[in-house]
């Protein structure tokens, strides 16, 4: 008797849970050579008497439109009992029926040929799936459960990896749409990697045909090394969904170079093999990415919270979420060991002068930077603008403002390590969604007022530039500040290039983007000939006149030479006297590996 009542409760329990499942796909890829999948989507438990279902606008992890259903056609609908039903378009991206009995099934080819982290690619290498890209949804069913059936290309001995549910064979399961959309799928002959930390398991899923086992051996270690370290920083790995965190790395010839964080997972697509330079070059993204499974996954802005696949998503913390996490990916590399000091000091080089001497700070402070991702990032216009003296990456941004907390904070013997740890127990660990204001009232609880106030009002709030002299003295690296002869445009065989920067010699004096240059003084100007060289000769200061050609007519114009502000940084000698133990140690425990 007791094991009848087990049996059907058992069976009624089953009957339930598959009773939610509103949303089933089949996907298969008989022509693949041809970049083609072939999708079956069945929708269940409808209520409305017009069922629209459409492809996704936006995508998780970025912020401009896509448009994903210029990629979809062939598209025919039938209800539940085999009649054929007629779609109309009520815009671009969706699709509408009506006269269904409460079940549709919608099938339709997708095509698929661009393998980054946005999109889909479908060749006869790998199904590199990132779900937006490639699954027409209902809105209506949202929060209802969702199976996929993969038929995989057995005679490419392909399998399957995601951060979904595995079900049975080659069926996997999401509890909402927002998962699903959430999860890329890599379909290939692959290779793993596994290690467990504290009962979850890391796993490196890798797609590179051209690798040794050696090299993949190799680089899985880097890969331990930086996820050990960055667990350091908030003293856990979060509990990740059935326990398992999957990097999809498709280092094939045929993708392209991404990074896309998910909650599980990440998808890590290069052309870049492991034996073509992969092994150096491919782990900063494995060290941004997984940063993120705690810096943007769950301590996640209430703006991006829930995503909506329907448009553009605007955050105003980018700088945060995207720059805090720019800062730790290289710091976490030196610190590992993986990366040396010297190096990454080049790199920070190369950010400092970016950011700092941009004319962007003079139009939007790190807020509104983070405000333009729906604009830039991976967003495409035909139309010119000035991004170049307007705008200056959120994730370059951040970084630089991540560095100057730490440092600000490492002068009152606090670290940046702690207030993340903070921050992520206040919001991460409860995945409660932050504002800015959060960020700045947690930095007054742990740093206090007046320091929260000060960095919050000067950097965040407004576009100051912090004293990084003597911020980075403290850590042993001194900043030189050179003021060179410039130009302010790029030339490109005697052509500018881009919008002069805003305040510049070229600038100053009318230059547009498109000028040719022919003549600077008495020397005529031919092929590749620097023009910073030509001003070098001259006097700061010096007004030369300068003949172009611009519309196809010849003109002059008057340049007056001026100068640029760059900036050097480098780590002090440890042998000289300027190198104080106090130094030495701040440096240390800046920069020094925390496991």
């Amino acid at each position: 008797m007791v094991r009848i009542i087990f049996c059907l409760t058992f069976f009624l329990s089953s009957f339930v849970f598959q009773a939610q499942i509103s949303s089933k796909y089949i996907i298969s890829f008989e022509s693949a050579m041809h970049h083609e999948a072939t999708i079956q989507a069945t929708f269940t438990n409808l209520k409305s008497d017009i069922t629209t279902f459409r492809m996704s606008r936006s995508s998780p992890g970025r912020y401009a439109l896509h448009e994903f259903a210029k990629n979809v056609y062939n598209v025919k609908v039938i209800d539940g009992q085999g009649k054929a039903l007629e779609a109309t378009r009520p815009d671009p991206y969706s699709w509408e029926v009506k006269g269904h009995d409460g079940s549709i099934t919608v099938s339709y080819t997708l095509f698929a040929n661009h393998g980054d982290g946005t999109y889909a690619q479908v060749d006869e290498t790998h199904a590199h799936l990132n779900a937006p890209a490639t699954f027409m949804y209902v809105s209506e069913l949202e929060a209802q459960e969702i199976e996929v059936t993969f038929k995989v290309r057995e005679d490419l001995d392909w399998k399957i990896a995601t951060q979904l549910r595995h079900q049975q064979n080659n069926t996997y399961y999401a509890k909402d749409l927002q998962y699903f959309m959430d999860s890329p799928i890599e379909i290939a002959n692959f290779r793993e990697r596994s290690f467990d930390v504290k009962g979850q398991k890391i796993i490196l899923v890798l797609h590179d045909d051209a690798a040794s086992e050696a090299q993949l051996d190799t680089y899985f270690e880097k890969v331990k090394k930086v996820v050990l370290e960055q667990m350091m920083v908030f003293g856990e790995l979060p509990n990740f969904d059935y326990a398992e965190y999957r990097f999809l790395a498709c280092y094939m010839p045929n993708a392209t170079g991404d990074g896309m964080e998910h909650r599980n997972s990440t998808s890590i697509p290069s052309s870049r093999s492991l034996s073509q330079g992969g092994l150096e070059g491919n782990i900063g993204t494995v060290a941004h990415e997984f940063f993120h499974c705690w810096n943007v996954e769950r301590i996640r802005p209430k703006s991006l919270e829930p995503f909506d696949f329907s448009k553009a998503n605007m955050s105003g913390e980018l700088w945060f979420a995207e720059g805090f996490t720019s800062y730790y990916d290289d710091l976490s590399l030196v610190r590992s060991g993986i990366m040396s000091q010297e190096n990454y000091i080049q790199g920070l080089v190369r950010t400092f002068n970016y950011v700092w001497t941009s004319p962007g700070r003079q139009f939007f402070n790190p807020i509104e930077m983070s405000y333009q991702a729906p604009f830039v990032d991976a967003a495409k216009s035909v139309d010119e603008t000035n991004r170049g003296n307007t705008f200056i990456s959120y994730y370059s941004y951040g970084s630089m403002l991540g560095l100057t907390l730490d440092l600000s904070l490492r002068e009152q013997n606090l670290t940046l390590d702690t207030y993340m740890t903070l921050v992520w127990n206040t919001y991460g660990k409860t995945e409660m969604g932050y504002t800015v204001e959060n960020l700045h009232q947690s930095l007054v609880s742990f740093a206090g007022k007046q320091f929260a106030d000060d960095f919050f009002g000067n950097y965040i709030y407004k576009s100051g530039m912090p004293d990084y002299e003597r911020l980075l003295k403290n850590v042993g690296v001194t900043l030189e500040t050179k003021h060179n002869i410039d130009f302010g445009a790029m030339v490109r065989n005697q052509t500018i290039t881009n919008n002069p920067k805003i305040g510049s010699s070229a600038y100053n004096a009318g230059f547009q983007k498109g000028d040719k240059i022919l003549q600077i003084g008495d020397l005529e100007i031919e092929g590749g000939v620097s023009v910073n060289s030509v001003l070098n000769s001259l006097k700061i200061g010096q007004m030369v006149p300068v003949k172009l050609e611009r519309y196809g007519n010849q003109k002059e114009l008057d340049l007056t030479i001026g100068t640029d502000v760059s900036y050097d940084l480098r780590l002090m000698d440890a042998t000289s006297k300027e190198f104080t133990k106090k130094i030495k140690e701040k440096q240390s425990g800046w920069l020094a590996s925390k496991v």
